[in-house]
């Protein structure tokens, strides 16, 4: 059975890096996995996108409308631009954080206030504040990977060496926080 997770989030948030860990993690445990990831402007604070598939063998990096298990939105705006991408089933995991893209910010189109109750009553959804934790453990770059430790529990991967695969994938210094975060990634859910 293929399991289908999609991260969104903005340029600059680590979506990728969480991605890319999260690939190597599921590699490692022995399951066919499948990335793509697209960048939308990425680096001007654009929609950022990563699809990782995995199972026994999957055929396609791409989730289909309607296909995702959960959804691991980094900004809450953005969860909602990529909702339609979840399995009536799935499962909603949204960071309660706020970044006004371009056309916001240039007065264009206006930031929905209530995006968390519409996501709320759109499907099962749970919201953390990962740069309260983020600071808390004194870094708020980490986001990412307290996202990171979010999907480990939610798809039940809690099996697999995190630690070994963020020590062999992020720089030295940054080894022991990132640790930290993806274990208080993991206890939000």
């Amino acid at each position: 059975m293929t399991k289908s997770i999609l991260l969104v989030g903005v340029g600059g948030q680590g979506t990728i890096l969480a991605s890319k860990l999260l690939t190597t993690g599921l590699m490692e445990a022995g399951y066919d996995v499948k990335m793509s990831e697209i960048h939308g402007m990425s680096q001007r604070g654009g929609s950022v996108s990563s699809q990782v598939r995995y199972g026994d063998k999957v055929e396609s990096p791409v989730i289909e409308i309607g296909g995702a298990d959960i959804l691991v939105s980094f900004e809450k705006m953005e969860a909602l631009r990529f909702l339609n991408y979840l399995k009536p089933e799935g499962k909603v995991v949204v960071n309660d954080f706020r970044i006004n893209s371009m056309p916001i910010l240039s007065g264009k189109a206006e930031y929905p206030e209530n995006a968390i109750e519409i996501l709320q009553s759109k499907a099962n959804t749970t919201v953390i504040d990962a740069a309260k934790e983020a600071e808390t453990l004194g870094n708020s770059k980490v986001m990412n990977i307290i996202m990171l430790g979010t999907i480990v529990k939610a798809m039940g991967l809690e099996d697999i060496d995190w630690n070994k695969i963020i020590g062999d994938n992020v720089k030295p210094h940054f080894v022991e926080i990132n640790k930290k975060a993806l274990k208080v990634g993991m206890n939000l859910l």
